[in-house]
């Protein structure tokens, strides 16, 4: 147990609008750890973080912060008698400034190729630049409950590649693997709790974070000029869905510059394995995505939806309706391949897509003011789709 250290520095992820969640885990329980967080010639705030036992070697913790305020650099680090991280800085945007957006999705049971499509990242964005959002459209591991899947799917590629998760904010959206969907205390649900306390309802207090019954993923916030609805792909519900419609309707989404929903996901899959598609009925998961969501996203002018759940690239541009007196298209993309085994085999044709492209990839995602540019880069650092808005 001892020297005490870190497992796992801290990632960083977004809270809704102004507010941060971040995780870190050490091999003891590290005395009485705060979360400190400041401004630039401000005092600091502490935060007491929450505690949750893994097992006698893992000891995780997390706090959220904010509201933060309106302000280019905020600073953070963890801090107590036994040990301590160094500062990380956030860099935050303005709405007229550019905001750049990392795509990707579905790196499970793949860290040797996600390791790849890291390198490809650092490389593209260069030694002077990094992304300022990271948008992760789910399935970051392959089982949610292994410890090492934790480790070897996601944290340590992040550390060893770029260490982009310390300061760079990640909205995460739920896919199939990443979470125990059963809301009691004997789930596994090791990590998966950063939206926890995001809308004061009973089931978000302490003991449901504490003993991993907590379950709730659909938010929204802004980026940028642009406006992001994050779905909840898995567990269908009343609640959600009266979320969706609410949130669609809403000022803040129909006001903004590009309205974009991410869920795991798509609403039109192509690609999987034939005999999962055809003989296990996994053709029928998220089908309530085409069927109940889908017709909400047209009706109420979505620019943009984002999934993975298909490990290759698929991007398409449609109208929003058949009707051609009304304007306007919607364009949906698959973004599946940050690492997992790819799906090469056809199992159905919508006859939509523009572009498919069978490999590893990720994608730059660059919003600023009245402009929209989508990059589609494989791991090797070729362009294989581009397409760019402007309002």
């Amino acid at each position: 147990m001892y020297p005490c250290r870190f497992h796992k520095l801290p990632m960083l992820f977004e809270h809704g609008d102004n507010y941060y969640y971040v995780v870190w885990e050490t091999s003891c329980t590290s005395g009485a750890p705060l979360l400190e967080w400041w401004y630039d010639d401000a005092s600091r705030h502490s935060i007491e973080p929450w505690y949750r036992k893994i097992d006698d070697t893992h000891h995780r913790y997390t706090a959220i912060f904010g509201p933060v305020a309106n302000i280019s650099h905020v600073h953070y680090k963890v801090n107590n008698y036994r040990l301590s991280t160094k500062q990380y800085t956030i860099v935050r945007r303005g709405e007229a400034e550019l905001n750049r957006v990392l795509v990707i999705a579905d790196n499970q049971n793949g860290p040797t190729e996600f390791r790849k499509v890291l390198t490809g990242i650092q490389q593209y964005y260069g030694a002077s630049s990094k992304p300022d959002t990271i948008l992760h459209v789910g399935d970051a591991v392959q089982n949610v409950g292994s410890l090492s899947n934790w480790q070897r799917h996601l944290f340590a590629p992040m550390e060893d590649r770029s260490g982009l998760h310390h300061t760079t904010p990640t909205v995460f959206v739920p896919g199939n693997h990443d979470h125990d969907k059963r809301r009691v205390s004997s789930n596994r649900n090791l990590y998966m709790d950063m939206y926890h306390g995001l809308y004061d309802t009973d089931e978000l207090g302490k003991t449901a974070v504490t003993n991993g019954s907590y379950h709730r993923f659909f938010h929204s916030l802004s980026v940028g000029s642009a406006r992001i609805i994050v779905l909840d792909a898995e567990c269908a519900s009343k609640e959600e869905s009266e979320f969706l419609e609410r949130e669609l309707k809403s000022l803040a989404f129909q006001s903004a510059r590009f309205r974009i929903v991410a869920v795991h996901i798509p609403p039109y899959i192509e690609f999987w394995d034939p005999y999962g598609w055809n003989k296990k009925n996994e053709k029928h998961w998220g089908e309530h995505i085409r069927l109940e969501y889908d017709p909400l996203f047209r009706k109420h002018n979505v620019d943009l939806v984002i999934s993975g759940h298909q490990h290759n690239y698929q991007r398409s541009t449609v109208s929003h309706s058949t009707n051609s007196a009304r304007l306007g298209t919607i364009t949906y993309a698959i973004v599946g391949g940050a690492g997992g085994m790819l799906d090469l085999e056809r199992v159905e044709d919508w006859n939509m897509y523009n572009v498919t492209y069978l490999n590893h990839h990720f994608v730059a995602l660059d919003i600023k003011d009245r402009s929209l540019s989508w990059t589609a880069v494989s791991s090797t650092g070729s362009v294989i789709d581009h397409f760019a808005v402007q309002r």
